[in-house]
């Protein structure tokens, strides 16, 4: 209870300082403001949480919004979190991660003026939202097909690997699509997989995403692609230490290992919250669930001089066509 409190007024004292107290954004000059709360890693995740942020910086630039980031320390600190820019009267209020979808529900029902919206909202079948939350959920099964083939036709070993964060059905997602990916370039390609913990705290654990890539380099495996947050920056390590290679993930991370990083699976959260932002600005904020896919450019690949090297015509030409494949209804990827 002490944790608490003390998080709470922290965030308090974060509110005040920014000049955004209780009464309201008219007691503001009607600046508008948005509140963002982070996902377990935190901002500086160089991966999911991060690209959040870049879609909050990007609309604060092109709107003129003002913001306020909160990271939550434990599990009861995110309704917190959320409480508290409600009662400080934000206009919209963001969480980062699926983590939030019973708190930010339970906050978006008590504030029904204002806006809010969830990364990855974990939505129950037949459940529906309240008309001012937005649950932006994403087919990353998609993109993580298209670097599930380019991990196929860059290994010479035919071994590849998976290192996962949380074992839950989202992060089931990522794993389903690469394989997918891989064996339709090569049916029978051994995939070795690993995931980091049952907890969230599998998403912040760099030390044991490199000890986990070890083992699979240390056994054929000669490119792993990750899908864990700031974990996946041990992995990505690993990679560079051993020569071998790693695929990013949600950000591009082709640039933490020139050489070693084949790609990255980008997941455009942040184009996702930009958009959020601007809808609420403009007033033409809808709720409901929002999914996106390649169709949408809401997932994709990332190719850049960090990589270029890597990644033959040959390999694009093979990605574009599944690509093409997948949209067009062609290619069903499996989510589990």
């Amino acid at each position: 209870m002490i944790r608490r409190a003390i998080i709470a007024f922290m965030l308090l004292a974060l509110l005040a300082a920014s000049g955004c107290g209780s009464d309201g954004p008219a007691e503001q000059g009607d600046r508008y403001r948005v509140g963002m709360v982070f996902d377990v890693g935190g901002k500086g995740d160089k991966s999911f949480n991060d690209s959040a942020y870049r879609g909050l910086l990007n609309a604060a630039d092109d709107f003129g919004v003002e913001h306020t980031e909160f990271e939550p320390g434990q599990d009861a600190d995110r309704e917190i979190g959320l409480r508290k820019l409600a009662q400080a009267r934000y206009d919209v209020i963001i969480g980062v991660g699926f983590l939030f979808s019973d708190s930010i529900k339970k906050v978006a029902i008590d504030y029904p003026d204002i806006h809010f919206a969830c990364v990855d909202y974990d939505v129950r079948p037949g459940e529906e939202l309240p008309r001012n939350l937005a649950g932006l959920r994403f087919r990353e099964e998609e993109g993580s097909f298209l670097v599930g083939v380019l991990a196929a036709m860059h290994t010479k070993t035919g071994r590849i690997g998976f290192v996962g964060g949380m074992d839950i059905p989202l992060i089931h997602k990522f794993e389903a699509g690469y394989i997918a990916g891989a064996r339709y370039v090569t049916p029978g390609i051994s995939v070795t997989v690993a995931y980091t913990g049952t907890t969230p705290l599998a998403f912040a654990d760099p030390a044991k995403g490199k000890e986990l890539a070890l083992l699979q380099y240390g056994r054929g495996v000669d490119v792993i692609y990750h899908a864990s947050g700031s974990t996946g920056n041990g992995v990505i390590e690993a990679a560079r230490e051993t020569g071998k290679f790693a695929i990013g993930v949600d950000s591009n991370q082709n640039y933490m290992a020139p050489g070693h990083v084949l790609s990255s699976m980008v997941k455009r959260v942040d184009n996702a919250v930009y958009r959020i932002i601007k809808d609420s600005y403009e007033d033409t904020f809808v709720g409901g669930v929002t999914e996106l896919g390649l169709a949408e450019d809401g997932v994709g690949y990332a190719i850049d001089q960090h990589n270029e090297i890597l990644v033959t015509d040959e390999m694009i030409k093979t990605v574009e066509k599944a690509r093409s494949a997948i949209v067009a209804g062609d290619i069903e990827v499996p989510t589990d």
